[in-house]
Parts: structure tokens; C-alpha cells; sequence
């Protein structure tokens, strides 16, 4: 891919209210280089929010956002995209009725108007050649599994060449030899010089894969650093056991994670 690009983000008091529910609240940190972090919470915590503040897609109630010394906050997202930040979505937004190699154009020649279609193309092949994806090239998305279409949409979003990659739920309905695949192609990637923020209910995947981890609950980041210390901070524990229940000692937060995933098994076969 390209040569390592310039990284530092820095937010600050980050907030996103819609009326009276506080979906974020007060958030702050930085990213310096090619981190590769892990972003968790429970459910309605404000995962998505957060990264729907860092694109451009919601524009913040208060606080700012700073992109290699660029004020971003209240940018539209294609403005963030040309500054080097991209993401993916939960639910993947590929054309259907248009085919892989057609999709992976789209991002290409958006981004820059005045892009050579043959440059364009020949980028995408790249790409494609380096997910193994190229067999697929004139399939249309429609006819895609749901795990190819994540990776197509990482595909498209490689096209952009961002220097921080968001990736919400990459792991989510997808085959596990597809998972594992896009779990190399993530750590190629930020080997070559790329940040990524990855949005995941996959504790153990999240856990193995991060060097970085945070944890929201209730909009509010209440940790973050080495994946090893905060599987065992107390709050984090306490934030997916939920007000209900009280941790055991020496219990971590996969220990809670496999255990709320037994008792769904439980419930499901009842």
C-alpha cells in the first residue's frame, strides 16, 4: 500500500446528547501512530455514537476533534474521509446491483473527481489481489455471502487509503475461515502504517487482536489502556455484569463475557 502516513488524533470532551439521553459524555483521548485499538462496551454504551462523531456522520454537542492539527469536528463525512479517516458499518452498504469491481471504483474516483479511471482500476485490482478477493471481481455484491460482503466493504474502504481505519462489527456473521482472514488482512494493515479503532462483541477476538482497548458505558470512556490490565479493572467487570449481580473475586471480563454467552445458549435451547 502506501508509505506511512502522519497520525495523531486528539479529542477532547467529546458529548453527543439527542434531547434528554446523554449518549456520550465527555470523552478525551489521543491516537499517536499506528495504534490498533479495541473499542467495547455493552449494548447501548455509545459505541457507535462515538464513531459516528469521529466520521462526520453526527456532529458533536460539545467538545472538539483534531486530526493531525486539523479541526474536524462538524465536518461532513466525505471531508473526513479526505483528511485519511474511514470506516465501515454494522450493516454493510455495498451497491447490489452492481458488481465487486464496480464497488471498489466507487470510492475511488469519489474521492478524487479528477482520478484517472485506468489508475483507479488498476488500484482496485491491487486491492482485491490483496484480499484474495479478485476470483469474485465481476459478481454482483447481491449474489455475496454476508461475510464477503464485509469484506468487500473493507475492500472499498482500502481504496480511500485512510490512515485510521473504524471498523464497526467486522467479525459479526461472518464464516470463521473468513474471520480469520480478515483478522490478517487488519494486522497486515496496520503493520504498513495504518491506526485502526475496532468496534467488536467478539471479546476473545477483540482481546487477542488490540493493543489497545477501551471501554464505554453509559457514553462515558471508563477505561483505557493495556487489553491485560483492563480485563480485570473492577468497573469494567462491573459495567457488563450489570447493577444486578456482583463479580466473584478474581473473575475478569471474559470470564463475565462467556458466562452471559452460556446462559443466552441456555435461554435459546429452553
Amino acid at each position: 500500500m502506501s508509505n506511512q502516513p502522519q497520525i495523531h488524533l486528539k479529542v477532547r470532551n467529546l458529548s453527543k446528547n439527542f434531547g434528554g439521553l446523554q449518549a456520550v459524555n465527555n470523552v478525551s483521548f489521543e491516537i499517536n501512530g499506528p495504534e490498533l485499538i479495541g473499542l467495547i462496551g455493552p449494548n447501548g454504551a455509545g459505541k457507535t455514537t462515538l464513531t459516528n462523531l469521529l466520521d462526520g456522520a453526527l456532529n458533536p454537542s460539545a467538545g472538539t476533534i483534531y486530526f493531525n492539527g486539523k479541526r474536524i469536528d462538524g465536518n461532513k463525512p466525505y471531508q473526513v474521509a479526505q483528511v485519511g479517516l474511514g470506516r465501515t458499518f454494522q450493516v454493510t452498504r455495498a451497491f447490489r446491483r452492481m458488481t465487486v469491481l464496480e464497488n471498489m471504483l466507487v470510492p475511488g474516483m469519489a474521492l478524487r473527481t479528477t482520478a484517472n479511471r485506468k489508475q483507479v482500476e488498476q488500484k482496485a485490482w491491487e486491492v482485491l489481489e490483496f484480499l484474495t478477493f479478485e476470483h469474485l471481481a465481476h459478481d454482483y455484491a447481491r449474489s455475496l455471502s454476508g461475510g464477503q460482503q464485509k469484506l468487500l466493504e473493507l475492500g472499498r474502504l482500502l481504496m480511500l487509503d485512510p490512515s485510521i481505519i473504524i471498523l464497526d462489527e467486522p467479525f459479526s456473521g461472518v464464516h470463521p475461515k473468513l474471520m480469520e482472514k480478515i483478522y490478517e488482512y487488519i494486522t497486515t494493515v496496520n503493520a504498513q502504517g495504518k491506526a485502526f479503532i475496532i468496534i467488536s462483541h467478539d471479546m476473545d477476538t477483540i482481546f487477542t487482536l488490540s493493543k489497545r482497548l477501551w471501554v464505554l458505558n453509559f457514553g462515558e470512556l471508563i477505561a483505557d489502556g493495556d487489553p491485560e490490565v483492563v480485563r480485570h479493572d473492577p468497573a469494567v467487570v462491573e459495567a457488563y455484569l450489570g447493577e444486578e449481580e456482583e463479580a466473584e473475586e478474581g473473575v475478569d471480563v471474559l470470564d463475565v463475557y462467556h458466562l452471559v454467552e452460556e446462559r443466552a445458549e441456555e435461554e435459546g435451547e429452553a
